[in-house]
């Protein structure tokens, strides 16, 4: 059998592909704002969910959320609605089970092979077009209506008024819980406020990046962000400047292609935690030299040629062991 030659020609046009690119800026413009608004409330959010250690349940939450949007699919509902409830339900499940880190995992990986499962099946006995199915998956830039856009105006008004109102219990109970709870702090409350306030923000990034690449938007840039800092403030608002690079970077990139937006966003996503990463690393090396050099003598001895003597072939000896 002779191997078919890669046409990188090919590729790299489906990729890339400019024609007419300010008419179809004009067109879906809604795409934009709905990137956008992504953007700012995936960069907020996902500050709590690497806070909270919640990466998993975001990924157990979309795999519910892909599951009512394929019911709704079937039965011809709205898409939105379907996965609105599904995430939410998901969230308040998790919520209220309030199990430990542990615990909480293992519950988190039954959940997601479940709506996982429901999903395809629900898709299985749709019939319409298979973009459709796809695009729950993947997806898709040219599927916000003037009606969705609204929608999604009023979801992010209700997860970043609810983040607002909760910023300062929820950040204390996210870093200390025990201490939280020991002073008063409705911590179990605020946690089931968070998980709603998360479904919501996982529904609407469904409808966008897809259920399968949600975490590109809701983890992978406050990652980023830690890798910079440790300011509280500083890590929320790279983190939102990061999500609305990949968000709105992407769109634009996707605008002039023939793939879906998915490959776009993670991509530059992935991009920026690389770069912050390779930072953070430059920035350890340079602390551990500096303290390595602040730990020797004036004769450029370690700090354990005080604590030692030199015994043979230069292997330090307890001092209590040197004479003289």
């Amino acid at each position: 059998m002779i191997p078919t030659q890669v046409d990188w020609d090919s590729i790299v046009d489906s990729v890339f592909v400019f024609d007419n690119y300010g008419e179809l800026l004009v067109l879906l413009s809604n795409s934009l704002w709905a990137g956008a608004l992504l953007g700012l409330v995936g960069g907020l959010v996902g500050t709590f969910v690497m806070m909270r250690d919640l990466a998993f349940s975001v990924h157990g939450i979309a795999e519910l959320s892909f599951a009512g949007a394929a019911a709704a699919l079937l039965i011809g509902s709205d898409i939105v609605t379907g996965s609105l409830l599904g995430s939410v339900l998901a969230a308040l499940i998790i919520g209220f089970m309030g199990l430990r880190a542990r615990d909480s995992n293992s519950f988190v990986g039954v959940l997601m092979p479940f709506g996982l499962g429901l999903g395809i099946l629900f898709l299985s006995l749709y019939e319409g077009r298979s973009s459709n199915k796809f695009s729950l998956l993947t997806g898709q830039i040219v599927s916000v209506s003037p009606v969705q856009l609204t929608s999604m105006i009023v979801l992010s008004i209700v997860v970043v008024a609810g983040l607002l109102i909760v910023w300062r219990p929820l950040t204390f109970a996210s870093t200390d819980p025990v201490v939280a709870e020991a002073r008063g702090l409705p911590v179990r409350t605020l946690s089931i406020v968070f998980m709603v306030l998360l479904g919501i923000s996982v529904a609407m990034s469904v409808q966008i990046v897809g259920a399968l690449l949600v975490l590109a938007l809701l983890i992978t840039p406050a990652a980023a962000a830690m890798n910079l800092t440790v300011a509280p403030a500083r890590i929320v608002v790279l983190s939102v400047v990061f999500a609305e690079l990949s968000m709105v970077g992407g769109i634009l990139l996707a605008l002039g292609g023939s793939i879906p937006i998915s490959p776009y966003v993670t991509t530059i996503s992935f991009a920026i935690w690389l770069v912050t990463r390779v930072i953070r690393g430059i920035r350890e090396r340079g602390s551990s030299y500096r303290r390595g050099g602040s730990e020797k003598d004036p004769h450029g001895r370690g700090q354990d040629a005080h604590l030692h003597g030199q015994g043979p072939q230069g292997l330090p000896v307890p001092v209590s062991n040197v004479r003289g």
